[in-house]
Formats: structure tokens, C-alpha cells, sequence
């Protein structure tokens, strides 16, 4: 027999000879093929393999040389070693090698660990698997190799080595001894320092061996790796080993008996660490985003084999994740096709399906960025805001190690070109990403080698295979002629035949000879559409939708024309058309019924994007200036007055700035409580920043910078800091053209709170300074109340406690000439926790004792709790324990009532430390445990100052004193 090994060295051994190969180059040709074993590799291919992107002029003659060589080598093998099959041969696709898979080591490797994940297994036959796949390594994959592919194939398949040692080790501890595992891991864990699920299993392999020190150690160890290197926490497996041990109830492995003699090798460490760490995982919820199908999808069936076809290759590359771009024209069909396959295909893919409309090419100007796309994906896997990086790049950065290790289908719709496209991509192997696009995203195959296909019209067949599915066989087989003269009025195009299908399904009696005869009168173009494509009679077909409807409904539609996009909620519509919500629900049934609209979630309609481009040109051409100016008047009345009760029930404000009445008609949602706006601004922020932008373009300046201030507590708290900087922009845009001083001063604010929230702190405190004097020229003392806070906050932050005072004297002066109670309340008990900071108890405490009487004279509950917890934090450091352990008693019973999760945390960590100078070591373990689960729960990053002190005095048992993440801000 023979053996073809990768692992290690390339080499060729047949009955335990090693055969000579030749110079460097053939053995990369020979492992460029073995890699795609049993299937054609094109010529192209393996020259970019051998030699990379930039091959010299004699390459493709030097290929066939070593192709030659090698296939006498071949030939020579099965010669000498009688049964030995491996053979080199020429197909149509490429050059092909065939070899028995367990006569490959890569193939083998994978054949054994797949055999060991499957269910059913018992463990001892999972860790025998395990234990011969891992001895299979000689050292690092393809030692002798160099260049670009070579590396990368040597990275990929060093992440499937680690996962099988990982799981190895797991099953090893359950059915044998635990020490077994700790030589191999800890030798693992040297060359790859920065992998966290390598540390996390060392730590539980040496905690069921009894050596919890040594698990602790290698904890500390490797947090301090992460924020040294990569500027990282540790990710939440690693976080709960280190937080079980601690606890001491990590639950110890069950003591079988070993079930390998001690003189069977344990597998070893054979490759130096990888170019690039591995980064932490957030193992969150597994996204499941793919949308509904597409009712008798029809046809396609050459494109569904291709896909298929890409699918095996995804499941085969050990180098690169694979991706698939669908070019079309418009209306083509892609999405279904691509939605279609996807749904297919979902089993695939069981880590998740992510999904995302990039709106490249629809009409109101709302193309996705990539940043929006990367957060909706990283929300998607339940990353908690929290924890999600401010950049762009750093964001792709987590998002990409999300999926690093996990087969995730990526389906990214309506793309606008490469650019558009490259930060979304994954970046390893065993993911798919399947992209669709008007453009042919040439750039794609070009640097990422994506697989290009184009969806062409539906053949005539296809076609009438469509239109019987929607008329009926009977219907059809009688009107032959007449149906084939539709086809061809249609193009082949599936969104125009999907439209004469529903026409002609809504009128069973009408002859579909007479639905040919209007295709035939009708000469106008859909003047929207790239000229030259054979979509010429789109509109035609669209406008026998539009005729059937019902003047109400054709008015509703017309008006949708208006509206932002990318999608409208059932109230948001019934605003539009200045309608009650029983009357437009009726109207959404019809233009549903008639494929005008799609309800793609309950309660949420959306165009396809051509459908969008004829409701603008209708309500263009067929209502007034007035009537179009009323409905979206009412339309941004509906959104403004709805954001502002939601930005109130979030932010407690004691006199809101009041809005003008709204317009007849716009009906704004009446929301009861916190929930119900936190899940209205969810669901619409999109909508509403969208809104923002067409408010300033179409001359509504008001509702663009009002509706700006009413969405910045809620980007703020969730994150969307860029969103909201681009957001305050476009408000302060429309302020200065409206000469609207508020606006203006309201819009530096929401941008000093953006750019300070993105660390640029230059720019931040330009803005604050710029409200500053323009709430001053306007004698807005509430507005200088709040910027005096965020400045105070800001300036508390970086250590300045000197100016953060006067800052927070400047907030009481003006919180008292508005008569604001609870802002000053909350003023003095800045005060006193920042004289506490400088040293000045006493004071601090008269502060506090004041802001404690107002906050329960107004009360304000939440107010109280900040009140207690600064009034305890000022008796610990007087040395009155027993006074400091009631008033943070009080404080957390508060926050416990009202909510307030991360000042809950932050007192405990308080309490406990009162309980540690105290000698009550218990209690003190107990509160940082308590603590420790709520940041948890809140998904804070360790980098987080409450975190930082909470992991030190777990970790240590000592730290640098009790802290305050911050104080109250209104």
C-alpha cells in the first residue's frame, strides 16, 4: 500500500519506502492537487498555487513538465506497489488526482475526527478516533512549502488541529485521567497563547485534577495575553471556567478507568504557532435569518446544480471560505433564486444563516453601509452592545472570529459592488457566502475567487411552467398561443410574469388572449430600468396591477412612493394616506394580493425596488405638490411625535420640549411604558434615520433635526454611535439652513455625545463648548444643564476631577433656574461623589444628605439609589462601616427595584469591600460573585473599570480599592 502525506513534510511513501518526488515545485504541484483530491484543479489554479498572483512568463510550461513527471510517478507507484491506486489524469475542468481518501493523511484526519463528532458515539471509541487522527501529524502541514497559498492552507488546517485536540482532550478527561491531557495542552497552549479554547480546556483538564491554582494561573495568564496583544477580554467560555472554579463547582470528569495502555503515544504539538492568533469567540444565539421562500418558485435548474456544486467545494476548500456572486437584471429573479437555494441548503450550515437586503440598487437613496450590515450581524449572534468595538474594522474583526471555526451560510442580497461587499465577507473556511447583485462583481473573482454566475431570463419553458403554477394547467394548455405571446411580451422577466399570473388568477374569466392583447397595446417604458434590457413592457405589466386596484388602494400605493423605506409598519402606512388603521389594513390586502407589496414580517410591508421606482413616478405625475407635501407632512408628524413619547418614556425628563400639534391624520402610537419604546425604536431606528435624511432633502428641517434629538438616547444606548454622528450631521445641516438656533445647539450636543462615545475627545468637547454657547445665547438653562454633565462626566472620566467639579457646579446653577428638582438632585450628588474623590468627605457628605432630600421629594427612586450609594462610598472612606453596609443596602434594594443592573453591580463590589477590611471574607466572595453574574448578564467587556476590579478581587483577592464606574447622567 502507500500513503500520501501532508501532514508533515510532502511526501510519497509506498510499502514504507519513501519514493523520491522531485525539486520543491512538483511536490507543490503534487499537494495542490492532492488538496481538491478527486477533482479536476484548472491550470490557472495551480500556477496561482505554485507560484501566486503575479506567476513568471515560463510557468504554464513549467506545470506541464512537473504534470508530467508526476503522472510517470504515478504511473511507476502502481507499478511498484501492485495494488496501489493513484493516478494523475486530464479532464475537461483541470487535472485531476484519485487516490483512496485513507490512503491521503489530510483526508484521513478529517474522515476520523467527522467519525468522532458524529452522534451516537461512546466516548471511549470517540477518544480512540480522536487519538489516531491526531497521530497522524508529523509536524507543521506541508513543511517544505512556501508562498501564499501554502501558508494559508497550512493556517486552515491548524485550526481543524486545535478543535480535534480541544476535543480530544474533552472525552479524554471524561473517560480516563485528566493529567493525560495536560502535557499536550499546556505544550498546545505555548504555541497558540492567544486561543481561548485551548486555555479553557487546560483550565477544566487542571481543575479536575485538583490543581485549581494552576487553573487560576493560566487565566490570568492569558487575559493579560489578550489586553497586551490584541487589546481583548476573555470571551464568555473562558470567563465561566474561571467563574466555576472559583465557585468550586465545576463538575469533575467521571473516573473510568483509563482506556489506553500508558505505552500508547498521547498526541503531541507538531507545528510552531500560528502568523495570526486565533481571536475569542462570543458563543451567542445561531442566527436564523434567511426570509421566506418564494411561493411555486419555478425553473433554475442549472443554477441550483451549480450552487449545489459550490456547496460540495465550500464543504472540500481547507483554504479559503468560498463565495458565490448571482449578477442579474433587475426583477430577474435573483433573490428568489438565491433565497431558494438557501433555505435548501440551511442543513449545511448549522452553526447559522445570516441574511442581509443591502439595498444597493433601491430608489430612496438608502443603500446599507457595511458598518450597518456588520452590527446586524453581530446582533444577529447576540453580542450584547456592550462589547461591540466602535470602528468599522474592528467590528469586521469580531464579526470574522465569530465565525472563524463554525459553517455560518452568509446570503447578502441587493449588493451595490465589491466595496459594498469585501467587509462582509467571512474569513475562513467551512463558511459560504452567497452574494447577489445587478452588477457582475468581476472584483469578487478577481481577488477573492468567487464563483460568478449569471441569472439569466426564464427560458419559454420556465416560463409557462410559472404562469401554470398561478392559472392552472387547464387555463393555460387551452390558450397556448396566447400564453407564449405573453411570455414573450414579459421577457422572461419572473417579477412581470408573476404579476400577469396574479392578474390573470384574480380574473379566472378573463381569455388570457385579452391580457396578451394589452401587453400588445402597450408601448411605454419603465424609464427607470438600465436602457437595452429586455424589460421593456415592465411597467405595462405593472400598470394592469395598478388599474385593477381600487381608487383607494391605487392612491395608498401612490403614496408608498413617498415613503423612506426600507420597509413601513401597518400604523406608519395608515399615517401616510391620513387613514384609520381598520381602512388601511383592507387597502395593504388588496396591494398584497396584487404582488404591489410584500408583508415580509407581520405588520411590515416592503417593495421590490422596481415596484418602489413606479409608485414614485405615479404619485409624481398624478397627485398635487399639495397633496404629496400633506402626506409626508403627516407621515414625519407620525414618526416625530411617536419618537419623542418613546425618547421621554427612556429618558424621564421633567418639562420635554413640547412639539408643535400634529397634522390630522398622523395618529402617532401611543406607547405605555419602557418596553413598549424600547421595541418601537428597535424595530423603526432604520426607518427613522432614514426619515431624518429625506426630512432635510425635501425642506423639512424642523422634523430633521427634532427627530434627530428624539433617536440619540436610543443609537447612544445600543451603540450606533457612527449612525448617530452621521445622524446629528444631517440635523445640524438642516438647523443652520432653518437659522434654528435650538436645532443647532441640540445637534452639537447629540454630536459631542457621538464623538465622545468614539473616543475622539478633541472633537467631543468642540461640539459640548459650541452647545454650550448656543444654549447660553438662547437662555436654555435646561440645555446647559445636561452639556455641564456630559462635560463633567467626560472630564471625570479622564481623571480631572477638579474641572468635572466645576463642571457639575455649572450643571446645579442652571438645573435651579430651570426648577428642575430632579436635575439638581442629581447635580449634587455629582458634587459630593466628586469631593469624595478629591478627599473632601465632609463635604461630599452635606452634598449627598441634600441630594438625598430632593430626590425623595420629587421621587425620584432611581435618583435615591445613586444618592445612597455615594453616601455609603463616603462612610466607608470615614470609617463608619456600619452606616456605609445600610446606605449601600438601601442603594441596592433600589436599583434592584428600579432596574438599574450596572449600578446594582457596582455597589456590590462596594459592599463587598467593606466586607473584606471587615473580615467577613464570605460575605465579600458572595457580593463579587453576585456582581460578577450581573456584568455577565449585561455582556460589559472585561476592559470595563467595574469588571476590571470585580476579575481582580476574584482573581487575587485584592485590588486597588472600591470603584464607581460613574455616576448618574441625565
Amino acid at each position: 500500500m502507500f500513503q500520501l502525506r501532508l501532514l508533515g513534510p510532502v511526501e510519497l511513501v509506498v510499502r514504507e519506502r519513501t519514493v523520491e518526488i522531485g525539486p520543491p515545485q512538483r511536490r507543490a504541484v503534487l499537494a495542490a492537487l492532492a488538496v481538491d483530491m478527486g477533482r479536476p484543479v484548472a491550470a490557472d489554479v495551480l500556477i496561482q498555487r505554485v507560484w501566486g498572483v503575479n506567476p513568471p512568463d515560463g510557468a504554464r510550461r513549467a506545470l506541464h513538465a512537473h504534470i508530467a513527471r508526476l503522472r510517470r510517478l504515478c504511473e511507476q507507484t502502481a507499478k511498484d506497489g501492485g495494488d496501489v491506486q493513484l493516478c494523475l489524469v486530464r479532464r475537461s475542468g483541470g487535472y485531476l488526482l484519485e487516490a483512496p481518501a485513507d490512503q491521503v493523511d489530510v483526508l484521513r484526519f478529517r474522515r476520523l475526527a467527522d467519525r468522532a463528532r458524529e452522534t451516537g458515539q461512546k466516548d471511549d471509541e470517540r477518544a480512540a478516533l480522536l487519538r489516531e487522527a491526531l497521530c497522524l501529524w508529523r509536524g507543521a502541514p506541508l513543511a517544505d512549502l512556501g508562498g501564499q497559498w501554502a501558508d494559508r492552507v497550512r493556517e486552515a488546517w491548524r485550526r481543524q488541529y486545535v478543535d480535534a485536540t480541544v476535543a480530544w482532550a474533552a472525552v479524554e478527561s471524561r473517560v480516563g485521567d485528566p493529567v493525560a491531557v495536560i502535557g499536550p495542552l499546556t505544550d498546545l497552549l505555548d504555541e497558540f497563547p492567544l486561543v481561548e479554547r485551548l486555555a479553557e480546556a487546560l483550565m477544566r483538564a487542571l481543575h479536575a485534577a485538583g490543581r485549581d491554582a494552576e487553573a487560576l494561573d493560566c487565566f490570568a495568564t492569558v487575559r493579560r495575553r489578550l489586553a497586551e496583544e490584541l487589546g481583548a477580554d476573555p470571551g464568555l467560555g473562558l470567563r465561566e471556567a474561571h467563574r466555576t472554579i472559583l465557585r468550586g463547582n465545576l463538575p469533575a470528569p467521571d473516573r473510568r478507568p483509563a482506556l489506553r495502555e500508558t505505552s500508547e503515544p498521547v498526541p503531541a504539538t507538531p507545528f510552531p504557532a500560528p502568523a495570526s492568533p486565533a481571536a475569542a469567540l462570543w458563543p451567542g444565539a445561531v442566527p436564523a435569518q434567511l426570509p421566506m421562500g418564494v411561493r411555486g418558485f419555478t425553473g433554475r435548474g442549472d443554477e441550483l446544480a451549480q450552487l449545489d456544486r459550490i456547496l460540495v467545494s465550500a464543504a472540500l476548500q481547507p483554504s479559503a471560505v468560498v463565495i458565490s456572486a448571482l449578477s442579474g437584471t433587475a426583477g430577474v429573479g435573483k433573490t428568489a433564486l438565491a433565497v431558494h437555494w438557501a433555505r435548501h441548503a440551511q442543513e449545511s450550515f448549522p452553526d447559522g444563516q445570516l441574511y442581509v437586503n443591502l439595498r444597493g440598487f433601491g430608489s430612496g437613496g438608502s443603500v446599507l453601509s457595511p458598518a450597518e450590515a456588520v452590527r446586524g450581524f453581530l446582533d444577529a449572534f447576540g453580542v450584547p452592545p456592550a462589547r461591540i468595538p466602535a470602528g468599522l474594522e474592528a467590528q469586521t474583526g469580531l464579526y470574522r472570529s465569530l465565525l472563524a471555526g463554525r459553517r455560518v451560510l452568509v446570503v447578502l442580497d441587493n449588493a451595490r459592488d465589491v466595496e459594498q461587499v469585501r467587509p462582509l465577507l467571512p474569513g475562513a473556511p467551512g463558511c459560504l457566502a452567497l452574494v447577489t447583485s445587478r452588477r457582475l462583481l468581476t472584483g469578487l473573482a478577481v481577488a477573492e475567487g468567487a464563483h460568478l454566475l449569471t441569472v439569466g431570463l426564464l427560458s419559454h419553458g420556465e416560463a409557462r411552467v410559472l404562469l401554470t403554477g398561478r392559472l392552472g394547467a387547464g387555463r393555460v394548455s387551452a390558450e397556448r398561443a396566447a400564453v407564449g405571446e405573453i411570455v414573450g411580451r414579459c421577457a422572461g422577466l419572473p417579477l412581470a410574469l408573476a404579476i400577469v399570473g396574479a392578474r390573470g388568477a384574480g380574473r379566472p374569466r378573463l381569455p388570457l388572449a385579452a391580457l396578451a392583447e394589452e401587453l400588445r397595446r402597450a408601448d411605454n417604458r419603465l424609464n427607470a430600468l438600465d436602457g437595452g434590457e429586455a424589460t421593456s413592457q415592465v411597467r405595462a405589466v405593472f400598470s394592469w396591477s395598478y388599474d385593477a386596484l381600487s381608487p383607494a388602494a391605487a392612491r395608498l400605493f401612490r403614496l408608498l412612493g413617498l415613503h423612506p423605506g426600507p420597509d413601513a409598519a401597518l400604523p406608519a402606512v395608515a399615517a401616510l394616506g391620513g387613514l384609520p388603521v381598520t381602512t388601511a389594513v383592507a387597502l395593504l390586502a388588496e396591494l398584497v394580493d396584487g404582488h404591489l407589496l410584500t408583508e415580509h414580517a407581520p405588520g411590515r410591508y416592503g417593495f421590490h425596488d422596481l415596484l418602489r421606482v413606479y409608485a414614485a413616478e405615479l404619485v409624481a405625475a398624478r397627485d398635487s405638490d399639495l397633496d404629496r407635501r400633506s402626506a409626508t407632512h403627516r407621515l414625519l408628524d407620525h414618526y416625530l411625535h411617536t419618537a419623542h413619547t418613546a425618547d421621554v418614556l427612556l429618558t424621564p425628563q421633567p418639562h420635554p420640549v413640547p412639539l408643535p400639534p400634529a397634522r390630522q391624520g398622523a395618529a402617532p402610537e401611543a406607547l405605555a411604558d419602557h418596553e413598549q419604546a424600547q421595541a418601537w425604536f428597535t424595530a423603526e431606528h432604520a426607518v427613522l434615520v432614514a426619515a431624518v435624511a429625506q426630512a432635510c432633502a425635501d425642506g423639512f428641517d424642523s422634523h430633521s433635526w427634532q427627530l434627530a434629538a428624539a433617536l440619540t438616547t436610543f443609537l447612544d444606548r445600543h451603540g450606533y454611535w457612527r449612525a448617530l454622528a452621521a445622524l446629528q450631521t444631517t440635523a445640524l445641516e438642516a438647523a443652520r439652513r432653518q437659522g434654528d438656533r435650538a436645532g443647532q445647539a441640540g445637534a452639537h450636543r447629540g454630536l459631542g455625545l457621538a464623538q465622545d462615545r468614539l473616543q475622539r475627545g478633541g472633537d467631543a468637547r468642540g461640539h459640548y463648548l459650541l452647545a454650550l454657547e448656543l444654549f447660553a445665547a438662547l437662555g436654555s438653562d435646561a440645555g446647559q444643564a445636561r452639556t455641564h454633565q456630559h462635560l463633567a462626566r467626560m472630564s471625570a472620566a479622564r481623571g480631572r476631577h477638579q474641572q468635572a467639579l466645576d463642571h457639575a457646579g455649572h450643571s446645579l446653577k442652571h438645573y435651579r433656574a430651570a426648577a428642575d428638582r430632579a436635575g439638581q438632585s442629581a447635580a449634587l450628588n455629582h458634587i459630593g461623589w466628586l469631593r469624595a474623590q478629591l478627599g473632601d468627605h465632609h463635604q461630599a457628605l452635606a452634598h449627598c444628605r441634600q441630594a438625598l432630600d430632593l430626590a425623595r421629594e420629587t421621587g425620584d427612586l432611581n435618583g435615591q439609589a445613586h444618592t445612597w450609594d455615594s453616601l455609603g462610598y463616603i462612610h466607608h472612606r470615614l470609617g463608619r462601616h456600619p452606616q456605609a453596609v445600610d446606605c449601600y443596602r438601601q442603594a441596592l434594594d433600589l436599583f434592584h427595584r428600579t432596574g438599574d443592573r450596572q449600578s446594582e453591580a457596582a455597589g456590590l463590589l462596594c459592599l463587598a469591600e467593606i466586607h473584606r477590611v471587615t473580615a467577613r471574607p464570605d460575605a465579600a466572595h458572595t457580593a463579587w460573585i453576585r456582581a460578577l453574574t450581573i456584568t455577565d448578564e449585561l455582556g460589559l467587556p472585561d476592559a470595563d473599570p467595574l469588571r476590571v476590579e470585580l476579575l481582580s478581587r476574584l482573581g487575587h483577592g485584592a485590588g486597588s480599592g472600591p470603584r464607581r464606574p460613574g455616576v448618574r447622567s441625565r
